[in-house]
């Protein structure tokens, strides 16, 4: 089965590319795998994805920790880590889905 995958920000940007149709290997099951699977394609992705503890995710538009299983993803995004918006006190937990 064909994944879709995403990048955005500086991920994209060292990668070289906004988006591909990969076939992941069987052994690739949650994304901490992927990340690593993807770290061994090419010197572009090791540099994005040197450090991939910082790295988010969002499968199938849903934001998931680095356990998460992928099988059945349609889409899966990777992005940097995300930097300002409002205040700690206005911040609102329901623009965003999160498991």
């Amino acid at each position: 089965m064909m994944t879709r995958l995403v990048y955005f920000a500086w991920v994209r940007e060292r990668i070289g590319v906004r988006e591909e149709e990969v076939e992941l290997p069987e052994a690739v099951v949650n994304v901490r795998d992927l990340l690593n699977w993807l770290r061994h394609k090419g010197d572009g992705y090791a540099e994005a994805l040197r450090q991939p503890e910082v790295i988010r995710v969002a499968i199938n538009q849903e934001h998931v920790d680095h356990k998460e299983p992928i099988a059945g993803a349609r889409e899966i995004a990777l992005f940097p880590p995300m930097t300002g918006g409002c205040p700690r006190n206005e911040r609102r937990h329901d623009s965003y889905r999160a498991r």
